[in-house]
């Protein structure tokens, strides 16, 4: 079986639902609708417990397909891909649209577009609420479209970008030809954190907030590292590997948790078993995190966990048929957002969880702390 064709068969029970993605950064959801934001609605969305062992959850509203959502610093504002008719549609013939980057609040208002050329993938806020990186083909659509979910064909387009929270100002700070995504910020804002392939190998790079002193941070030929974040420390960064040599052999592709100082020393794997352990998202109390995997017997459902650095089971957080991924959690430790294929829509949308309950944020890690 060639990668290509192992990435369509892991993809079967999720492609079905209406999107599609990889071990990569993008969420590129696959359906016919339109996908234009709506009118905005007169009153706030209500959490409500959607499955049984959930907490509560409510869908943003007036927005279209979108996915992979990450909070601001004021645990309100949301940054995130949307489908929009206007991007370059990628190669994949099961997406209808590319995606632009959007910001917007959790109750689905103040909604505005970053960028309106070519295609863009992952996007983060800075701390200091006036700027935002994201990655975008905008600069390189004279080079094929590629797929953010076939490492074969990554956008070799993929820059990285930063502007203020109107995409004005914008400031283009990679200049190559190679897949530059997955990008994210240390709390202190002092450096960005993405993937970059080379060869036809990702590993992790940081950089200053300006472009400046670009270092890569893992050298592996056999590991394929992406889908990293900081931890609170500002040092420790969360990312997920999966091994050249497991494609083609085995499905679902395993994929592994780590965690590593961005100095590339310190290395700690956290996940030992052969599964598919994905999309992980530290807690602010820099001890906790979420996280994808496969649950089942045929292992195609894809639900979010909540794991700790110190060990132990992980506590289960979804309980839908569909499709629940891209987890991340808001800066005061109370909401997650989640991009979720509900059984009753057609294509996948971002949600928020109250996980307030679940005691992960600031406080009580500052509280630990002084314990200690």
């Amino acid at each position: 079986m060639t990668h290509r064709q192992l990435i369509r068969t892991i993809l079967l029970g999720v492609c079905a639902t209406g999107i599609v993605l990889t071990a990569g950064c993008a969420a590129q959801p696959a359906s016919t609708a339109a996908t234009a934001p709506a009118a905005a609605a007169s009153s706030a969305p209500v959490p409500v417990q959607q499955f049984p062992g959930e907490l509560p959850v409510w869908k943003i509203p007036n927005l279209g397909i979108s996915g992979e959502a990450y909070y601001a610093p004021d645990s309100l504002h949301v940054i995130a891909q949307v489908q929009d008719p206007q991007a370059v549609k990628p190669s994949d013939p099961r997406t209808r649209y590319g995606s632009f980057t959007y910001i917007f609040t959790d109750q689905g208002t103040n909604i505005r577009r970053i960028n309106d050329r070519g295609m863009d993938a992952c996007s983060f806020f800075f701390p200091d609420m006036k700027h935002v990186v994201w990655t975008s083909t905008r600069d390189n659509t004279h080079l094929p479209p590629g797929s953010w979910d076939d490492d074969l064909t990554y956008p070799t387009g993929a820059e990285i970008y930063v502007s203020d929270l109107e995409g004005n100002n914008v400031r283009r700070l990679t200049h190559n030809e190679y897949y530059d995504a997955e990008v994210t910020v240390s709390p202190n804002g002092q450096w960005i954190l993405f993937g970059r392939q080379t060869d036809g190998k990702m590993d992790l790079w940081r950089m200053r907030p300006d472009g400046s002193e670009q270092q890569q941070i893992t050298f592996t030929d056999e590991w394929q590292e992406g889908g990293a974040a900081y931890l609170p420390d500002n040092e420790t960064i969360l990312y997920r590997a999966w091994k050249r040599s497991d494609y083609g052999k085995k499905n679902p592709l395993p994929m592994t948790l780590f965690t590593i100082k961005h100095d590339g020393t310190g290395l700690k794997q956290l996940t030992f078993d052969d599964e598919m352990n994905w999309a992980p998202f530290p807690a602010p109390d820099g001890r906790h995190y979420v996280y994808v995997r496969l649950v089942g017997p045929a292992k195609t459902n894809r639900e979010i966990f909540l794991g700790d650095l110190q060990g132990g089971e992980p506590k289960r957080l979804t309980f839908n048929e569909g499709f629940d991924g891209f987890p991340s959690l808001s800066p005061d430790g109370t909401k997650m957002l989640f991009t979720r294929k509900h059984p009753a829509e057609l294509g996948v949308f971002t949600y928020v969880m109250d996980v307030s309950s679940l005691n992960i944020g600031p406080k009580k890690a500052a509280a630990e702390h002084a314990h200690h």
